[in-house]
């Protein structure tokens, strides 16, 4: 049962965004102030957006929210039983993620996937940052 009426719910779901959240801000700030070039929000020919890609080298980085791509979900299990709105909706998510990686990589893309809490986590920060220059820099 949902504490917020079907308008209150609406209208706080309204204010999510996905572009430019804050750890892809922070991924982007990081790499124009270390000199690496990047498209951010790229839609590849396959028609699947991309957080940061670099489509000549085809590579392409998934910067994903720890609650909206899946990462949490046995938690999300735990709480609010298999037939809820939201597992359904999380596994919705992941299989969607999973086809469009699968297609982007059958066209011969390489991917990197980071997690949103790695990056806003002081411990993980800085590795995270460095492992999306590797990947991008790498031939």
């Amino acid at each position: 049962m949902d504490i917020f009426d079907p308008k209150k719910r609406s209208d706080i779901m309204s204010r999510i965004r996905g572009k430019n959240t804050k750890p892809e801000l922070l991924v982007y700030r990081y790499l124009r102030k270390n000199g690496v070039y990047f498209q951010k929000h790229y839609r590849s020919k396959q028609k699947v957006v991309l957080d940061l890609a670099l489509p000549r080298k085809k590579k392409a980085v998934f910067i994903d929210g720890d609650f909206w791509h899946g990462r949490t979900l046995e938690r999300v299990l735990e709480r609010r039983g298999e037939d809820d709105f939201w597992v359904l909706k999380l596994r919705r998510n992941i299989e969607r993620d999973l086809q469009q990686r699968t297609l982007l990589e059958a066209n011969g893309w390489s991917i990197l996937q980071v997690w949103e809490s790695d990056l806003m986590k002081k411990k993980t920060q800085e590795q995270t940052l460095q492992r999306i220059v590797d990947f991008l820099q790498a031939t």
